[in-house]
């Protein structure tokens, strides 16, 4: 969903790399960026990445795709399940009621340490980014309670310092809602949910099994388990557009 906005692919060493030459020349992957210890080890580094990320989301319009989901929305009861942290879905529309973001998200702080299991908006943050060596230039967010270096309320690689915070609750509540007679029949749209990190792809499957109602769409990895479902090889976008002009204006 995020490369049809535009977003870079991280899939791979080669494609982060292109994104961000500079951690070429370092050797350093995304799963090593994407480490809570170097908002402790490091915290120019870490926000260096995280801080480019927030402004490049917070510039990102969501692509059309969001808005056929939108659509179909408003005639079905809706959810939604993302890994994805850039809060596009909100921005297309979504109530934040009805996302469940399993992986955090970059628009909400925490204390790195953490101090407290509080969370708060990025809103009014700005991180000064020097884009040749990609590192954040202080001053840098701080825990308003301890002063600590604040870090993004994303769940990273290897992290035991994550605040749920509200994550929980949405998860509670969509889990919730699969078990009510509004969910009865749920048919189940994936959208680039890959194997790497399969999160989302293993709870589309769980949410689809009783129904068999599960469409994957991914240009990579489309491969639908036990014939549970249909894969497809495409990207968002285009698929949702494609689908949108098939059900026609009345067949959702």
């Amino acid at each position: 969903m995020g490369v049809d906005s535009g977003l870079p692919d991280f899939r791979g060493p080669e494609g982060f790399w292109r994104a961000y030459p500079p951690y070429r020349r370092l050797g350093l992957r995304f799963e090593e960026l994407a480490d809570p210890e170097h908002f402790d080890d490091d915290p120019e580094l870490a926000w260096g990445f995280y801080g480019h990320r927030l402004a490049l989301y917070r510039a990102t319009v969501p692509h059309a795709g969001f808005a056929v989901l939108r659509r179909w929305a408003e005639r079905l009861p809706t959810r939604v399940f993302t890994s994805n942290v850039d809060g596009a879905f909100q921005k297309a529309g979504f109530d934040d009621d009805v996302v469940t973001e399993c992986h955090g998200a970059i628009g909400t702080l925490q204390c790195s340490r953490p101090c407290h299991d509080g969370t708060w908006p990025a809103d009014d943050v700005v991180v000064e980014v020097d884009e040749t060596t990609m590192r954040g230039v202080p001053p840098l967010p701080t825990c308003p309670r301890c002063g600590a270096v604040a870090r993004p309320n994303i769940l990273m690689f290897g992290d035991g310092s994550w605040v749920p915070g509200a994550h929980s609750q949405r998860l509670a509540e969509h889990r919730a809602w699969l078990r009510s007679r509004d969910a009865a029949g749920v048919a189940v749209v994936e959208l680039g949910a890959g194997t790497a990190v399969p999160t989302v792809r293993r709870h589309a499957e769980l949410a689809s099994a009783s129904s068999g109602r599960l469409v994957r769409i991914n240009v990579r990895e489309p491969e639908v388990r036990h014939g549970h479902g249909v894969g497809l090889a495409a990207g968002a976008r285009a698929t949702l557009e494609a689908l949108d002009e098939r059900l026609g204006a009345s067949a959702v």
